[in-house]
């Protein structure tokens, strides 16, 4: 379990820095919607986090 728990800060520290405060949001309803068992709250960050991984795709 604390593997888990570093993973987890690790990945959200990684997030945020490539991915600023939208990533960091993005993340966040994407884990409290799956703990919380909410398909809209966990859809909302998966959105929020593919745009923001796709988008400078999109422009170019």
């Amino acid at each position: 379990m604390p593997a888990l728990t570093l993973l987890s800060a690790v990945l959200e520290e990684t997030v945020q820095w490539k991915y600023g405060t939208a990533g960091t949001i993005g993340l966040l309803l994407l884990t409290v919607g799956i703990k919380c068992r909410r398909p809209t709250m966990s859809s909302a960050g998966a959105v929020i986090l593919a745009l923001l991984v796709t988008g400078p795709a999109v422009s170019s």
